[in-house]
């Protein structure tokens, strides 16, 4: 049985210790996804899973990557990245699902976050709410070319972030539903491309780490399309958010190299 204690190296949460990981982790959402996603990798192999952090390493054009489950929302997402930083890591993408807030942006469309609004509560007991949560340029760019290179219809833009699903799904149904639905209506007028629960805690703990920071997701609906009565495709394929990572891992790693 591995001792687990942090006296044995291993981090509390994640059970991943230095050597464990790559410099270049995905994070996604859902445990159950992880391993699909090694199969990117040359030689994957499973490095541990607890709680909601299930972890693979392999690599990519002979660099090391992993990829670890995060679980829902900012506080379990700040701990992945803590303790992979403390694990050696320095680069992270986010591969996540969102629901559309523009009209123009149509379920099987890819968001790349430049920015996120904090509309969640972890990244406030990083920052104030001044501080903006933005990506890294470099991830950004990264992820863009990836995007073109597989075919993707994408955005770039502002993501809007939150705490609560139901919050955004059923506002009128919560004791605070006004406040939320004037807030929803300001976010879609300032431009904001779709709504998720991880992006703004990722790039703001990352801020403060200084390390290198971005996010892709699919957008599986879109809840504006379908109010104003028009088409509102539902799509679930995670494929083509998976190789438009893939390949900006392959651009990042290009880019370290030279």
């Amino acid at each position: 049985m591995i001792d687990y204690t942090e006296g044995a190296g291993y981090q509390y949460h994640t059970h991943v210790k230095k050597g464990d990981v790559g410099r270049y982790v995905l994070l996604t959402g859902d445990p159950g996804r992880c391993e699909s996603i090694s199969h990117f990798f040359d030689d994957p192999k499973f490095i541990s899973y607890n709680r909601e952090y299930n972890t693979y390493t392999g690599t990519i054009d002979g660099e090391k990557v992993t990829v670890m489950s995060t679980g829902i929302g900012g506080p379990s997402t700040a701990i992945a990245v803590e303790e992979l930083v403390k694990a050696g890591a320095d680069t992270f993408i986010r591969m996540g699902t969102s629901g559309g807030m523009q009209q123009d942006v149509i379920g099987g469309d890819v968001v790349i976050a430049s920015g996120a609004i904090r509309a969640e509560g972890t990244s406030k007991e990083y920052a104030p709410i001044e501080y903006p949560a933005v990506a890294t340029f470099d991830v950004v760019n990264a992820l863009v070319d990836g995007a073109k290179a597989n075919g993707a219809k994408y955005h770039v833009g502002v993501v809007q972030c939150k705490d609560s699903f139901f919050g955004q799904h059923e506002p009128e149904t919560k004791p605070v539903g006004p406040e939320l639905l004037y807030k929803w209506d300001a976010w879609i007028k300032c431009g904001a491309l779709c709504s998720e629960m991880e992006s703004s805690t990722l790039f703001i703990v990352g801020n403060y780490l200084r390390v290198r920071t971005g996010a892709i997701l699919l957008v599986v609906a879109n809840q504006e399309r379908a109010k104003a009565g028009l088409s509102n495709p539902q799509v679930h394929d995670m494929d083509v958010v998976y190789r438009t990572t893939i390949q900006a891992v392959k651009n990042l790693i290009a880019m370290d190299k030279a």
